[in-house]
């Protein structure tokens, strides 16, 4: 069965928006000209694409299935386009990035704030989730690059490359005066409020790696969605939870923050950059990885 490329490129616009008149004014055709067009492909794919409700079109559960590929192909094809006819001696074009919210913070916020400098007219696009979604989106093809935080494991597609190394420490409010001024052991944490990422992040992964090597349960009393909420909770004496140094030392210098010393040592974590090695990259995300290379 062949298909009309132009018919998903329709397809595509119909599904982004929702409604067919926006999507005709972005093809600069006409409303009966796509309705058509989506009759024609809904007969060669002999299922239904949409449902119309009074606010406009929603996808069927097909529709859905096709859209997940029609959007990466389209992206890729728009892009491409956008770079040729744009063939200055200046990089332009579109970079699509997934990052989690620890790599953001401590990695990526000042190299981005470097690379716009150098290169003003490359857009970036970010996506912000865990390590596991974020490798998924780039295996699927809805990213250029991955940032992401370790644990992780990678399929042989992959490649990666270490950005960062940091240390996470643990740490609880001034309030907390009976931790935090001696060495403790792991199991005496059983006995205090636990605040960190929840299950399903390269984070509780490894937190729950290292407390079973030492025979222990990794229980969280409170789980975050992002690392951005652990500080607030535990400096409002909510609980105790590990974040990395560098951001709390600001806090641990005013005392606001108090650093709870173990008797064992917590592995070093690392930021690393990930891209599929067989899949080509525009002109801007080629220029944007050898930039990262390059730190």
């Amino acid at each position: 069965m062949e298909v009309n490329f132009e018919y998903y490129k329709i397809f595509y616009y119909v599904a982004k928006y929702g409604n067919i008149t926006k999507a005709a004014g972005v093809l600069k055709s006409n409303q009966p000209n796509v309705t058509r067009i989506i009759k024609l492909l809904e007969m060669q794919l002999n299922c239904q694409l949409f449902i119309r409700e009074p606010r406009g079109l929603r996808l069927t559960e097909d529709g859905e299935k096709l859209y997940s590929h029609v959007e990466i192909a389209c992206q890729h094809l728009l892009n491409a386009e956008a770079e040729l006819n744009c063939r200055e001696t200046e990089c332009k074009g579109t970079v699509e990035i997934g990052v989690t919210e620890t790599a953001l913070h401590l990695f990526l916020l000042q190299t981005l704030r470097d690379f716009k400098a150098k290169y003003p007219e490359v857009k970036i696009k970010i996506q912000n989730n865990t390590t596991p979604e974020i490798l998924k989106a780039l295996i699927s093809g809805k990213l250029d690059l991955a940032i992401v935080t370790t644990p992780f494991s990678l399929p042989s597609n992959l490649c990666s490359q270490k950005m960062l190394e940091f240390q996470e420490i643990l740490v609880c409010s001034k309030n907390y005066t009976n931790i935090s001024d001696h060495k403790i052991k792991l199991e005496e944490l059983c006995n205090h409020s636990f605040i960190g990422l929840g299950n399903g992040t390269a984070t509780y992964e490894f937190y729950q790696k290292h407390f079973i090597e030492h025979h222990l349960d990794y229980k969280l009393d409170m789980e975050v969605a992002t690392s951005d909420l652990m500080l607030p909770l535990i400096l409002n004496d909510l609980g105790i939870g590990f974040v990395a140094e560098s951001t709390a030392m600001p806090l641990l210098q005013t005392n606001r923050l108090m650093k709870i010393n173990l008797d064992i040592d917590i592995p070093k974590r690392e930021i690393q950059m990930v891209w599929d090695k067989g899949r080509g990259k525009s002109q801007a995300a080629d220029t944007f990885q050898k930039y990262l290379e390059s730190r």
